[in-house]
């Protein structure tokens, strides 16, 4: 056993010694990533780090950190009740806006990429208008009015499907679909502009050369040459989808309200929200933020095993 250790010790002591060479040849390297490498771990590394510690504080801006342990994650889950309900309103939201999203922009973009170049052009700006256009959901809030003047409402009563108007965004059975609907149709844009992007970037004798060597049909094509060749572009798809999908707060609390009706619409970035900037609870918020954030992480990596699937 100790001549295992030593063995170890060894072989450590000489992949440190050859890494510190490699670094010190590469010097001049390091000097120019310096100035991004600093500004990312001071704006994203530590804002996480000091996030994960102070979930475990009771921390309220205005005294010093005080020390809980865990009791902000147990209170988060064996007693708030609101909490529980925004995180299934947040996988819901989650499970439809984003692999049917994340599906419909690739789709879009395919289709498209057929399409001549002016009209494909114009296309992609209709596309991708809705992910611009910052306050763009509001146009929902017209559709669905709560009165007869609500196209919507006004629509269904000349149908003779209702009597009367439907609050579309106070009650809670019409709140979480109809945000689902303007999350869906906001999300497209990102996603699909990279699918775009990755499409015309592809080289055309890939596609001869796979005919050559049997693929038959569109679908074949799309399999083993299309998707193997956008995998960066569909990674960067997947990140946004998933990004845009658990980071849902604006949306819904400017057509449901804050709060909305029975928490309806609450979710974990509204609840995140609440806390953090209504209460100034800020260990409790960051213990939100950190589930949130492993989550997402969790999300992520499964995405990722499956993407190592495509083309093989």
């Amino acid at each position: 056993m100790k001549e295992f250790f030593h063995k170890y010790w060894v072989m450590r002591k000489f992949d440190i010694s050859v890494a510190w060479k490699k670094a010190k040849r590469s010097k001049n390297c390091y000097l120019f990533l310096a100035p991004y490498a600093i500004l990312f771990a001071m704006f994203f590394v530590y804002p996480v780090i000091a996030s994960i510690f102070y979930s475990f504080t009771y921390y309220n801006i205005l005294e010093a950190p005080r020390f809980l342990g865990l009791q902000n994650y147990i209170s988060l889950i064996l007693e708030d009740d609101i909490f529980l309900t925004s995180i299934k309103n947040t996988l819901m939201i989650a499970i439809f806006t984003g692999p049917l999203g994340y599906i419909m922009s690739f789709l879009f973009a395919w289709l498209i990429n057929e399409l001549p170049r002016w009209v494909r052009s114009v296309a992609v700006v209709v596309f991708y208008a809705p992910s611009i256009a910052g306050n763009c959901y509001v146009i929902f809030s017209v559709f669905f009015r709560g009165d007869a003047y609500g196209y919507v409402n006004a629509f269904l009563q000349n149908l003779g499907i209702i009597d009367a108007p439907i609050l579309w965004f106070i009650n809670p059975t019409y709140m979480l679909p109809i945000c689902m609907v303007v999350i869906l149709w906001m999300s497209l844009g990102t996603g699909f502009l990279s699918f775009v992007a990755g499409l015309q970037g592809i080289d055309k004798s890939q596609y001869e050369a796979g005919y050559m060597d049997g693929i038959k049909n569109r679908w074949q094509e799309l399999w083993y040459i299309t998707l193997p060749n956008m995998k960066p572009m569909l990674m960067f798809g997947a990140v946004m989808s998933i990004t845009t999908a658990f980071g849902v707060c604006d949306v819904t609390m400017a057509l449901c309200g804050y709060p909305s009706t029975d928490y309806a619409a609450r979710t974990i970035v509204t609840h995140l929200f609440d806390y953090g900037f209504s209460r100034f609870e800020m260990g409790y918020a960051c213990a939100i933020a950190t589930i949130l954030f492993l989550m997402m992480i969790l999300c992520n990596k499964a995405i990722q095993s499956l993407l190592r699937r495509v083309g093989t």
